[in-house]
């Protein structure tokens, strides 16, 4: 048996609104290293964990609204005390969880700054209450983990006062925050996380292709980890399907994640009747400002909407049993994802997968599915097709859905890749 460690997890809070994949790879990482044994703490920065699959255990810390506040306008004097208990208290967090993934990242360049680079006087005032927490502790973590380079800054904070702890960082998806900034202040934050890789004593990835990406963007990063994602077999496993094929999409509910070139592409199949009694199962979770795109969406499905099954609202427990009432997964991308965790999922179910030839799709999926090119509803539909009519195919790729859930998407296989990563660290620093 392995020895016990306590690993001290930093995570932000999405607001649980809807499927965020950064936010479910984190509970997949607490979750299997639980299950193995270990004790880990989650630490929620921003806004609290609030599902009961993922909670916090310890408080808050940068809340989210009186830390934009702070950067916007009490940046050289701290806010006062009753207007911060207002900021901080469970009302107002819960008002900006329901704005939670409304806005991108234009508007919150200082905040964004701040927390990769670790300066300024309201980082500092914010990191303080952080660093005492964790020097109280009655045991020291073993390890720290970020869930992300863009709290890079809290490494650095942790190697000043706290040396003799090691800190890893995840690495997924930084550019989709960073590429909406304006060009100066993006230059800055890759700069910004180049520079305090220093403090970070090894990055992870959730694939290898994000990894290069990475190295692209920071060829300071030298000998990143891959650990792929791993999920609970057991909860998933299901040896029934639906009577009629069934299409699923379960990510966020927006354009970005191509949801529109799906109900395109089952528009088309339904009309030509390529895929006899063919059906779609759309979930994930949606915000505000992505209500224009799902009536579009909806307009588009309407002369089949008795094929379809919409789920509006979003709930992480829901995740396994969506995959049981599916025959295959397909989440159209319009760019280039570190991994795929509804992949993940669906091959624990033992469902194929139908995506485009982009990203990390050729490398996560192998042979559990087929991949399509150009990323087209053309495209999609003619691989849709291919995959439930041809002789053998759906249940050959079934088969290989499953094999990769069990060689490398499973939740033993993640827990002992970041306990040797991690035992790796600490003979380093002893």
């Amino acid at each position: 048996m392995s020895k016990q460690l306590k690993i001290l997890f930093i995570v932000p809070g999405s607001g649980d609104s809807f499927y965020c994949g950064n936010c479910f790879r984190d509970s997949l990482h607490a979750h299997a290293l639980r299950r193995a044994g270990h004790d880990v703490v989650i630490m929620p920065l921003y806004l609290p964990l609030r599902d009961i699959s993922f909670t916090g255990d310890t408080p808050l810390f940068f809340p989210a609204v009186s830390l934009f506040v702070a950067q916007k306008y009490f940046k050289q004097r701290a806010i006062p005390k009753w207007i911060g208990q207002f900021l901080d208290s469970d009302f107002a967090l819960r008002m900006a969880a329901s704005f939670s993934g409304t806005v991108s990242s234009a508007g919150l360049e200082d905040m964004t700054l701040s927390m990769i680079t670790g300066e300024g006087e309201v980082f500092r005032r914010q990191v303080n209450p952080l660093i005492e927490w964790i020097k109280k502790e009655p045991r020291q973590p073993d390890i720290v983990h970020l869930s992300s380079s863009l709290i890079a800054g809290i490494a650095k904070a942790i190697r000043h006062e706290m040396p003799h702890i090691p800190t890893v960082c995840s690495l997924q998806d930084e550019e989709v925050w960073i590429d909406c900034l304006r060009f100066a202040d993006a230059t800055a934050a890759w700069k910004g996380i180049g520079e305090n890789s220093r403090y970070i004593d090894r990055f992870v990835a959730s694939s290898f292709f994000y990894r290069q990406s990475a190295e692209k963007r920071l060829p300071s990063l030298k000998g990143i980890e891959v650990v792929y994602p791993g999920v609970e077999i057991e909860k998933y496993a299901s040896g029934e399907y639906p009577d009629r094929p069934t299409l699923g999409f379960f990510y966020r509910m927006n354009e970005a994640d191509g949801l529109d070139i799906l109900a395109e592409a089952f528009v088309k199949l339904k009309k030509e009747n390529r895929v006899k009694g063919l059906r779609l199962r759309a979930g994930g979770g949606y915000t505000s400002p992505d209500r224009l795109f799902i009536k579009r969406v909806r307009r588009i499905l309407k002369p089949f909407e008795q094929d379809v099954e919409w789920l509006d609202g979003y709930v992480p427990a829901q995740h396994a049993g969506f995959y049981k009432g599916i025959s295959a997964i397909s989440v159209p991308l319009r760019f280039d994802e570190g991994i795929g965790l509804y992949l993940c999922e669906a091959f624990a179910a033992g469902r194929p997968a139908i995506e485009p030839d982009t990203g990390s799709f050729r490398e996560t999926m192998g042979d559990a599915g087929i991949l399509y090119s150009p990323n087209s509803p053309e495209a999609l539909a003619d691989a849709i097709a291919t995959l439930f009519t041809e002789t053998g195919r759906w249940d050959n790729c079934r088969k290989n859905a499953l094999h990769l859930s069990e060689s490398r998407y499973n939740e033993t296989v993640q827990a002992e890749k970041l306990y040797g990563m991690y035992c790796g660290i600490k003979e380093i620093i002893v």
